[in-house]
This record gives C-alpha cells, sequence and structure tokens, in this order.
C-alpha cells in the first residue's frame, strides 16, 4: 500500500474517533503494596472533568495522563484551558501550596544562586502576557508507518493560550549568567511512576539564547486564571514555538549549564530526530541524533467539524490556525482536489511572536459528492507543509503534513 493511500486511510479513520473514559475496579489485589502517593492518584482524577478538562477531549493514555483536543475542539483563538491538551510524565505533585512554592537558580554556569517564592517573582520581576503555541514534539504520530512508539497522537497535541509570568531572563539575569553559558535545564516536582520520590521524570531545557528571548516565560497564570493543576500548577516553564517538553510544569528549579543539559528525556531518542534522512523502521545510533528545536510550519482545520454535510449551493466556509515554530506563517491555503489545485486564504498576523495565525475561507463546491479538504500553510522562509506524512523517524516526531476533513454535499 502506497504511503499517501495508507496517510489517508488513517485520517479516515480517525474521522470517527470518540472521546473515552476510563474506569479503575474498586477492589485491587495487593492494594496494600501500591505506594500511597500512587495510590492516591489512581483513585482521583479519573475522569477528564474531574481535572478541569471537557469530557470530549480524547484520552490516549491514563498512566500517566495524555489527552488530546479534537480539531474542531480547538477553533478558539485563544485556547481555553479545558480543552488545552495534557502531555504528562509522572504524576502531579498530590500537594501543593503557592504560598510556599520556591524556585531555585543554580548550576555551573549561575554567579550566584537564590531561591525565590512565587510572591518574590511576582513583586522583584515586570509581569508580562503572551500567547503562545505549544505542541507536543509527537503531534501526528498515528499517521507515521512503520509505526512508531510512544502516544498516538493524531492532531490534537496542541494549543495556544494567553501565559502570564515573568520573563526567563530576567530571573536568569538576575542570578547572574556567566560567560560560558551553553543551556538550561529545568526540573519539576512531578513523581516518578515508580513512586520513588528520588527519580526525575524528566528534566529537558534550551539553549541559553532560546531562554533568554522575551517571549520565553515562568508563568503562574493562563487565560487570567491560575495553571490547571494537571498541566502544571503553580508553576511552569513557557517555551513558544519549540516542542512542548521544553515547557517545564510544576517548575521548582533551573540550572544554568555550561554543557548541553543532560537531564531524563535529553539523551537518547527522546525528542530527537535522525540528523540525516532515514528509511523507514532504520535503527539510529544515538551519535547520529539531532536534538529538536524549532517546530516546523503546520496548520489545522478547526472549522467545520469533518464528517460535515452541506447543501448544494451552500458555501463551505472554512477556518483554523497555522503556525510554523520560531518563525511566521506567510502564506496559507486550501485544495478541494486532492492537491491539484490551492486556494488561497485570509491570514491574520501573530497577536505576538510565537502566537499561532488565525486563517479563513469561503468556498462553493461545484458539485454534490463527497471532498475532502486539504489545508497548507507555507512560512516566512518558504517552507511549506507536505502533503503526506514527512520522513520517517524513530519516535515519530513532527509530522506536519496537511491536515484534512471530509466534506459531503447533498
Amino acid at each position: 500500500m502506497s504511503r499517501q493511500k495508507q496517510s489517508r486511510k488513517s485520517f479516515l479513520k480517525t474521522v470517527g474517533l470518540v472521546s473515552f473514559g476510563s474506569v479503575l475496579a474498586k477492589d485491587v489485589v495487593y492494594a496494600g503494596n501500591i505506594n500511597p502517593e500512587l495510590a492516591k492518584w489512581m483513585q482521583e482524577g479519573e475522569d477528564l472533568t474531574s481535572l478541569g478538562k471537557s469530557s470530549k477531549l480524547t484520552i490516549l493514555n491514563n498512566r500517566p495522563w495524555n489527552v488530546e483536543t479534537p480539531a474542531h475542539l480547538l477553533d478558539d483563538k485563544i485556547t481555553p484551558a479545558d480543552k488545552l491538551f495534557i502531555r504528562n510524565n509522572g504524576i502531579p505533585p498530590s500537594s501543593v501550596d503557592p504560598s510556599t512554592w520556591t524556585l531555585t537558580i543554580d548550576g555551573e554556569s549561575v554567579e550566584k544562586s537564590v531561591t525565590l517564592s512565587i510572591d518574590e517573582l511576582k513583586s522583584k520581576f515586570e509581569h508580562h502576557t503572551y500567547q503562545l503555541t505549544i505542541e507536543c514534539g509527537g503531534n501526528g504520530r498515528a499517521e507515521f508507518d512503520p509505526p512508531a512508539k510512544g502516544n498516538q497522537w493524531t492532531t490534537g497535541a496542541v494549543g495556544c493560550p494567553s501565559w502570564t509570568g515573568v520573563r526567563l531572563k530576567d530571573v536568569l539575569n538576575y542570578a547572574g549568567v556567566k560567560k560560558d553559558a551553553v543551556y538550561i535545564g529545568y526540573y519539576g516536582k512531578d513523581v516518578h511512576l515508580s513512586g520513588d520520590a528520588n527519580k526525575v521524570v524528566i528534566s529537558r531545557g534550551v539553549p541559553i539564547s532560546k531562554a533568554l528571548e522575551d517571549e520565553s516565560l515562568i508563568a503562574w497564570s493562563m487565560n487570567g486564571q491560575d495553571i490547571p493543576a494537571i498541566n502544571g500548577h503553580p508553576l511552569r516553564l513557557v517555551i513558544g514555538g519549540w516542542p512542548a517538553s521544553t515547557s517545564g510544569k510544576w517548575l521548582s528549579r533551573i540550572s544554568i549549564r555550561n554543557k548541553i543539559h543532560d537531564g531524563p528525556k535529553m539523551e537518547g531518542h527522546s525528542y530527537r530526530i535522525a540528523c540525516d534522512p532515514v528509511e523507514p523502521g532504520a535503527h539510529v545510533e544515538e551519535k547520529d541524533m539531532c536534538i529538536i528545536e524549532s517546530m516546523p510550519v503546520k496548520s489545522l482545520i478547526t472549522y467545520p467539524k469533518s464528517g460535515a454535510m452541506l447543501k448544494p449551493g451552500q458555501k463551505l466556509e472554512l477556518r483554523g490556525h497555522a503556525w510554523a515554530g520560531d518563525l511566521k506563517v506567510s502564506e496559507m491555503h486550501v485544495s478541494i482536489d486532492f492537491g491539484e489545485s490551492w486556494i488561497k486564504c485570509n491570514l491574520e498576523p501573530p497577536v505576538n511572536r510565537l502566537a499561532w495565525q488565525h486563517w479563513s475561507a469561503g468556498i462553493t463546491l461545484p458539485k454534490k459528492g463527497y471532498y475532502e479538504v486539504w489545508a497548507r500553510a507555507r512560512d516566512e522562509n518558504g517552507g511549506q507543509q507536505p502533503m503526506i506524512v514527512p520522513g520517517w523517524n524513530p519516535k515519530g516526531y513532527l509530522n506536519n503534513a496537511t491536515h484534512r476533513i471530509a466534506v459531503k454535499v447533498g
């Protein structure tokens, strides 16, 4: 089967997916052997509404929680808290008290180690609000063939809320950044799935140049409210345009490093792709893997929902979002004839750097029948989305193939 046919098959299969809940049996054999914090986590938050999320989201995994948002639920220009995806690697901290929470800045390349409370962050530094796009590096993994291991995200591991906090660079400069600084690495208070409090769940980071950008935030607020507990309350990093794994949640420590950060999920194949193209299914040595930085150009159709039915002569109103990592999106097009021709869309500028951009188009379909609408964005450097799944990689990262929806007239 050709990759294009396989991709379309996968696309049509996902049209019918619906969100589902999970049920945990009340009688757990050997329950006395479960770590108390892990047991508490297993008993609570079993349904999405208790996590502050819409029940219409799609659960991929609940040990740990990984939940995506169907494309049509991402229609808001600013992603609401209840529709922001969840990508967790461990257990959220069971007890959070913002009044006693602290953030430590340390590392080989810090002038002086400092520890600040949230109140001190709020009083010592200027507050900033940015709308910033965060997207899981594995968004779209479900379309890779052969399949790649990991959560089988389709299109919904992305969002663009409004974040409020202080600039990361202001806090780093307060502590003092030495000239040999290369990277920053974060640490959070989430707990390893084993329940071992001494095991670090995930500790990633970014080069110092990215950390010092104006839009890199230490945030305590999302859309004017506390960040949801499942998304990192009371404090998290927000690094727009790069894999969301760089935006550490339940933030308690940032180390300024004199080398590339080497915490868990920074090495091996995690958040890395082959430095050079490889054939599907190939084994790639760690030394030949490169860290993912800026995310590729991408777009999403958020209206109408796939499967829309139109009356003959009815205009098809389309809208969605487009984003391009560190870059701006320069053009947006849609096709209704499987890529034979393309129609230019209206494209709005971003509200600020690293925010997604909104697009719209109105199309009259020529006659009754089945159509696929394909969406393709182009970035300011001329890069554009491929029509089929791009180059295979071992972990299924960076799929930015055109998003497609099904529409029928008559």
